[in-house]
C-alpha cells in the first residue's frame, strides 16, 4: 500500500534570523524595563481592570507582529505593582535575578524533560547540584534529600502529604496537627487538601514576641492525647509573614522528639537567612526538622515559581509519590526522578535558573545581600523608634519592620489606615499592614535585593512627610 503522506502544516520553527530578531526584541524590551525600575512608581493598578478589559480578545486565527504582543505586555506590566523596583516594600517579594530570568529562557527554549532521569541526567544533576547548595547553604544535614516546587504552598503540601503517610499511614482518624496563630495560610489550605480533618488544626498561642509558646503547645498536645486523639506533626515558622517572628524551634523540637511527631518547619521567608554571619543563632534548629521549606523566590532573590523542600530522610519522598505506568517500563527505576517525588509529572528545568544565580554571583555574594536586609531592617526600626508618636512593634528578628502612630483623637486604627493610603497615594514607596493583636499597623518589608539604604532613607522621609499632612 503506497498512499500519499497528509498535506504538510505551515511550519512553526523560526530560522536564524527570525530567532535573533524576536530575541533582540525582548531583550530591549526587558532591558529598557530594568534599567527605568528607578523613575517608575512602586505600584499602579489605576486603570487597570478597563485595561485588562480593552487587551482580552476572541482567539485569533492568525497571528500578528511580535512587536504588537511585547507592546501590549508592556502596558500591562505598568499597570501592577512593581514588584522588581527597590520602593516595594510592601508583601515579601521575588526578586528576579538576571541570571536565573536567562537560565529560564535557555531552559524553556531548549525544553528538555528532567522529570524522569534517564530523559536528561546530567540535567537531572544538575538541578540536584542546586538543590544540594540550598541545603549547605541553610546547614541542613548532608544526605537529606529535596526537591524544587513552584513555591511555599506546593512545598507544604508535598511536606504534609509525606508527613501524614510516614506518621499515619491510611488511617487519619483522630489526627490532630499543630501551628501556630501567626502562621502561614497555607499550613491551614494544604492541611485540606491533603485530606486532614479541619477539626484537627490547632492553632498555638503566641508569646509577647509573637513566636510559639512551646508550653501552650506540650499542653494541647498532653491535652489531645487525653482524650484519645492522634497528634502527629507540628509546624514551626522560621520567620512569619506577618511580623518575621521566627519560632522557638530548638524547644519545639525537643518536644516533638518526645512527642514522636513529625517536625515541619516553614522557613519559605526567613530561611535563607540562617546562611549569614551569626544566621545559626538567629534561626537555631533548622537541622533538626523532617521538613523544611525553602523559597529562593523570596530571601535568595529569584523568580517568582521557584520554591524549595528539604526532607531529612531520603527516600520518604518517592515513597509517598512514586507511581508505576506501563509506558514508563523502559525507563530506568531511580532515586532521582524528581517526578515520583511530588505531585508534578511534567515540569520545567527549574534547576537551571537556580545554578545559574548561585554559579554567576557565589553565595557570599548573596549572603552579604541579605544581611544588608537584617541591618536596613534594625535602622529603620531605630529611626522610626525615635519619631514622635510613634509605637513600634517588636525589634525585627529578620527584615521586617512593624508600626502604628497614635491618633491625636483618639481613633488610632482609622488615623493608621489613612496614613497608609497617603504613603501609597504618592507611589514613591509600596507599604501594606497587618494586624497585630487586633490593631491596624503598617508593615515594611526590606527584602528586595534592589532595595537599598536610598530606598530605606526614602521610606522613612515618605511616612515622616505623610505623618505630617
Amino acid at each position: 500500500m503506497n498512499r500519499p503522506l497528509p498535506r504538510p502544516s505551515a511550519s512553526l520553527d523560526l530560522d536564524a534570523a527570525r530567532m535573533e530578531r524576536l530575541t533582540e526584541q525582548a531583550n530591549r524590551f526587558v532591558s529598557d524595563h530594568l534599567t527605568s525600575l528607578g523613575k517608575q512608581p512602586s505600584w499602579d493598578t489605576e486603570g487597570a481592570v478597563r485595561l485588562g478589559e480593552e487587551l482580552t480578545r476572541p482567539l485569533p486565527e492568525a497571528g500578528r507582529p511580535f512587536e504588537e504582543t511585547l507592546d501590549e505586555t508592556g502596558r500591562a506590566i505598568a499597570k501592577s505593582y512593581n514588584t522588581a523596583a527597590g520602593s516595594y516594600m510592601a508583601y515579601i517579594p521575588g526578586g528576579g535575578l538576571y541570571p536565573a530570568a536567562l537560565a529560564d529562557y535557555v531552559a524553556l527554549a531548549t525544553n528538555r524533560y528532567v522529570g524522569m532521569h534517564d530523559a536528561a541526567p546530567a540535567l537531572v544533576a544538575i538541578e540536584l547540584m542546586a538543590i544540594d547548595w540550598l541545603r549547605e547553604f541553610v546547614g541542613y544535614p548532608e544526605g537529606a534529600e529535596g526537591l524544587l516546587t513552584t513555591g511555599g504552598t506546593l512545598s507544604t503540601l508535598v511536606a504534609l502529604v509525606t508527613a501524614r503517610t510516614v506518621r499515619l499511614g491510611e488511617d487519619m482518624a483522630g489526627a490532630t496537627y499543630y501551628t501556630s496563630e501567626q502562621a502561614h495560610s497555607c499550613i491551614a489550605k494544604t492541611a485540606r487538601l491533603v485530606g486532614l480533618p479541619s477539626a484537627g488544626l490547632r492553632l498555638i498561642p503566641t508569646d509577647e514576641r509573637l513566636r510559639m509558646d512551646p508550653a501552650a503547645l506540650a499542653e494541647q498536645i498532653a491535652a489531645d492525647r487525653a482524650e484519645g486523639l492522634r497528634p502527629f506533626l507540628v509546624a514551626a515558622t522560621a520567620g512569619t509573614t506577618n511580623t518575621g517572628a521566627v519560632d522557638p524551634v530548638p524547644a519545639i523540637a525537643d518536644l516533638c522528639e518526645s512527642e514522636g511527631l513529625w517536625l515541619h518547619v516553614d522557613g519559605a521567608y526567613g530561611g535563607f537567612f540562617r546562611g549569614v554571619p551569626g544566621g545559626h543563632e538567629l534561626l537555631p534548629g533548622l537541622e533538626r526538622a523532617d521538613s523544611l521549606v525553602l523559597d529562593p523566590h523570596k530571601s535568595l532573590f529569584l523568580p517568582y515559581g521557584t520554591g524549595c523542600l528539604l526532607v531529612r530522610e531520603p527516600g520518604q519522598l518517592q515513597q509517598v509519590h512514586g507511581s508505576e505506568a506501563d509506558y514508563l517500563q523502559d525507563l530506568t527505576a531511580t532515586a532521582h526522578n524528581f517526578a515520583e517525588m511530588s505531585p508534578e509529572l511534567t515540569r520545567e528545568a527549574r534547576g537551571l535558573r537556580v545554578w545559574a544565580a548561585i554559579d554567576f554571583y557565589g553565595a557570599e555574594a548573596l549572603r552579604d545581600a541579605l544581611r544588608e536586609k537584617l541591618e536596613l531592617a534594625q535602622w529603620l526600626h531605630d529611626e522610626l523608634s525615635a519619631l514622635e508618636g510613634v509605637e513600634m512593634g517588636d525589634r525585627p528578628q529578620l527584615s521586617v519592620v512593624s508600626f502604628r502612630f497614635r491618633s491625636p483623637d483618639g481613633d488610632s486604627d482609622a488615623f493608621n489606615e489613612a496614613l497608609l493610603d497617603k504613603i501609597n497615594a504618592r507611589r514613591r514607596i509600596f507599604l501594606s499592614s497587618t494586624r497585630i493583636n487586633g490593631q491596624f499597623t503598617l508593615r515594611v518589608c526590606l527584602l528586595h535585593f534592589r532595595t537599598s539604604g536610598h530606598d530605606a532613607k526614602a521610606a522613612l522621609a515618605e511616612i515622616q512627610a505623610a505623618a505630617a499632612t
